[in-house]
């Protein structure tokens, strides 16, 4: 099959989560994190959707190199075996 739901979901967490990450980053010594004990959520849960949606990609990019016979997987390209 052509499609890995893996793969956009992936990114899409990949790229809210550093966005947020980067949001809680920038606003690491703000008054607006008094309502929370003074927890950065911003920062510490933008970087739990990042580590999330870079596994999704990477296993969903995995399963994709070995679904594709013909396309050799990066580690393999430079063998020289012959390929059938």
């Amino acid at each position: 099959m052509g499609l890995d739901i893996r793969i956009p979901l992936g990114l899409i967490f990949l790229i809210t989560g550093g966005i947020i990450s980067l949001y809680g980053f920038i606003t690491r010594n703000s008054a607006i994190y008094e309502k929370s004990m003074g927890i950065n959520l911003n920062l510490t849960w933008g970087a739990i959707m990042f580590v999330f949606g870079l596994i999704m990609f990477l296993v969903g990019r995995r399963q994709r190199w070995q679904d594709d016979p013909v396309t050799p997987r990066p580690w393999e390209r430079g063998s020289g075996a012959p390929r059938h």
